[in-house]
C-alpha cells in the first residue's frame, strides 16, 4: 500500500483524530495506539444507547481498525519512556488531547523535537491549541452550531437543523490526515520534521467554503437563509431540494423550469419560466412540489429521464447497502467481531483499483502490547515486569 513502511504512534482518542489514523493505517502505514489503563474512550461509549457487538463498542469498530493497541499508565514515568521510545522510533506522533495534555507528560511538541528533531508531531484540537477558545470542549455538535452550519442548513432562525451525521468530525480526520501526509512527503524529500495542527472549528468552517465565499460576495444578511422547506441549501436556485411522491421522497437539483415543466406536462410550472429561479425559488419550489405529490418514483423517473434531468431517489440506509452502484464500489464490507458478523464502512478509496484491507483490529485494549515491546527491544523479563508493575497492560 502507499504507506507501506511509515510508522505512527497515535494518542488519539474519541473520533476526529482515530478517524484520521484508520485513514493513513488503512494506506498501510504501522499505527501504534497507545491507550490508557482502562483503555480509549471509544471504547466504552457508542450510539445508540452505547451499541456494542460482542462486547466491543460500534464506535470504536467505525475508527479503529489497522491499528496495534499498547496500553500504558502514562503517569508513570516508565510508561512515559515507553512511549518516548516508541516515538523514537516512528516518523510521526498524533494527539487530540486537549492543549497541553502531552506537555505534562513529558511528551508535548518541544520535548518530542529535543529528542528527535525530524519528528512530524501532529495535533488535533477543537477550536486550535492556542486562543481565547483553546480550552473548551471541542464536540462536533458544538462545531457545527459555532460555524454557522446549524444555521445554514436549517434555512434561518424559523428551524434550525443539525446535519444527521459527525460530518465536523469526519472532515476534520480527512484534513488531519493529509496534513500529516502532507508532512511525510516533506520528510521524505528534505528528511525535515514538520509541526502539524488541525481543529474541528477550521473542518466546521472548512466544510462550508462554498457558501461562505459565496455568501460574503453576495454582501448577504442571514435573511437569505429563509426558503421554502423543499430547499435544500440558501444559495442555490430552485428547485434544488427535497420533495415528497406517493411512495418516496425525491432530490431535485439544478434543472431550468422549462424542462421541468415539460417533464411533469405542468402548465403551472411553464408559467414561471422567466422568473428568476433564485430570488423567486420559494414560488417555484412551491409549484415543483404540488406537481410531483401525486406522482409516484418510478412515475416520476419516467418523467425526468426523458428530460435528461438531475434527481435521485432519498435512499435510507438499508437501502443504500442494496445500492448498486454502492455493492459495485466495495464500500462495505462484511466484518466478523470473534465471531458475530457486522458492517463496516470500507477505506472511501481504490489503489491501483484495490481497495484497503484490515490488517489488524484491537477487540481488547492492549491487544498488542507485548509484541510492540518485542519489536521495541525489551526482554520477555523486562515486559512481564512492567505488567507486573501495572506500568504495562495486556488482555487477561
Amino acid at each position: 500500500m502507499l504507506l507501506d513502511g511509515m510508522k505512527i504512534t497515535t494518542f488519539c482518542h474519541f473520533l476526529q483524530g482515530p478517524a484520521a489514523m484508520q485513514y493513513l493505517a488503512d494506506m498501510g502505514a504501522d499505527m501504534i495506539k497507545i491507550e490508557p489503563p482502562q483503555g480509549a474512550w471509544e471504547r466504552h461509549w457508542a450510539g445508540a444507547n452505547r451499541v456494542k457487538v460482542n462486547g466491543v463498542s460500534a464506535f470504536f469498530l467505525s475508527a479503529n481498525r489497522n491499528a496495534r493497541s499498547i496500553s500504558l499508565d502514562l503517569k508513570k514515568p516508565e510508561a512515559q519512556a515507553i512511549a518516548l521510545k516508541l516515538i523514537l522510533q516512528s516518523h510521526a506522533v498524533t494527539e487530540n488531547y486537549r492543549p497541553g495534555a502531552l506537555d505534562r507528560l513529558g511528551l508535548g511538541y518541544e520535548a518530542v523535537k529535543a529528542a528527535k528533531p525530524d519528528i512530524i508531531y501532529a495535533s488535533a484540537s477543537g477550536y486550535g491549541a492556542t486562543g481565547p477558545y483553546a480550552t473548551r470542549p471541542g464536540q462536533d455538535l458544538l462545531i457545527q452550531a459555532m460555524s454557522g452550519l446549524v444555521a445554514a442548513t436549517g434555512g434561518g432562525d424559523k428551524r434550525f437543523t443539525a446535519p444527521g451525521a459527525a460530518i465536523a468530525d469526519q472532515h476534520g480526520a480527512a484534513l488531519f490526515a493529509l496534513g500529516i501526509v502532507g508532512a511525510y512527503a516533506k520528510w521524505l524529500r528534505t528528511g525535515e520534521g514538520t509541526r502539524v495542527e488541525s481543529s474541528l472549528l477550521a473542518s466546521g468552517i472548512d466544510l462550508q467554503t462554498e457558501s461562505l465565499v459565496t455568501y460574503f460576495a453576495a454582501q448577504g444578511t442571514d435573511r437569505l437563509f429563509e426558503r421554502d422547506d423543499h430547499l435544500g441549501t440558501w444559495f442555490h436556485e430552485a428547485p434544488y431540494g427535497i420533495y415528497a411522491l406517493q411512495d418516496a421522497h425525491v432530490a431535485i437539483s439544478m434543472n431550468p423550469p422549462e424542462k421541468v415543466a415539460r417533464a411533469l406536462k405542468s402548465d403551472a410550472i411553464a408559467a414561471l419560466t422567466g422568473l428568476n429561479t433564485y430570488h423567486d425559488r420559494d414560488i417555484y419550489a412551491k409549484a415543483v412540489a404540488e406537481a410531483v405529490t401525486p406522482l409516484t418514483f418510478v412515475e416520476l423517473a419516467a418523467a425526468f429521464e426523458s428530460e435528461n434531468m438531475w434527481f435521485t431517489k432519498v435512499d435510507t440506509f438499508d437501502d443504500l447497502v442494496e445500492n448498486p452502484q454502492v455493492r459495485y464500489n466495495g464500500t462495505f464490507m462484511d466484518f466478523d467481531v470473534m465471531g458475530v458478523p457486522l458492517k463496516l464502512v470500507n477505506h472511501p478509496n481504490r489503489y491501483d483499483g484495490e481497495g484497503a484491507e484490515i490488517r489488524h483490529m484491537a477487540f481488547e485494549h492492549g491487544q498488542h502490547s507485548r509484541i510492540i515491546l518485542d519489536e521495541c527491544g525489551y526482554t520477555s523479563q523486562e515486559i512481564d515486569q512492567f505488567h507486573e508493575a501495572e506500568i504495562v497492560f495486556s488482555p487477561r
